[in-house]
């Protein structure tokens, strides 16, 4: 668990130490939902809570064909946890608008992975408006960590 805590400072940390190109770099995660593709077994497993509400933060450093971010923050997860996270990735401009990439990324709650920390690689993809983008990740089945095939959606707000 300090690990995470740990993590988590240093993300803060060092997105407050960056200074930004646009003032549109840093923004706020507001969670989200969530889909089970195996909805019997998540039900079965207690896994099935699908609103997960929490709030997160994200630092954007902008490039010309891939944005790199930095994300960490908290929400209420399938089986009614508090999971916390931490992590960094890519973002490639498909298109204007859409952006296909992934992360790496701490994750500590009790829910998976027999409530020890771990880390996993995500993908994501997001669309994106002026002030808000829409975000999804895939958080694949993997036996012992997590028993269920899950999208998460959320919105990231930029001030």
């Amino acid at each position: 668990m300090n690990l995470l805590f740990n993590t988590l400072a240093a993300l803060a940390a060092l997105a407050a130490g960056i200074s930004p190109a646009r003032a549109d770099e840093p923004g706020v995660n507001v969670y989200g939902l969530s889909y089970h593709f195996e909805r019997g077994r998540a039900k079965e497993l207690g896994f099935d809570n699908e609103v997960n509400p929490g709030l997160g933060l994200r630092y954007r450093i902008p490039r010309q064909d891939f944005d790199w971010f930095l994300d960490g923050g908290a929400y209420r997860d399938s089986g009614r946890n508090t999971a916390l996270y931490a992590g960094g990735g890519a973002f490639w401009k498909a298109t204007g608008r859409l952006r296909l990439g992934g992360a790496l990324a701490l994750f500590h709650s009790d829910t998976y992975n027999d409530g020890n920390a771990f880390i996993a690689p995500l993908p994501l993809a997001a669309y994106e408006w002026h002030l808000l983008t829409l975000n999804l990740v895939y958080f694949p089945k993997v036996s012992g960590i997590n028993d269920i095939n899950t999208l998460g959606f959320w919105l990231t707000f930029w001030p």
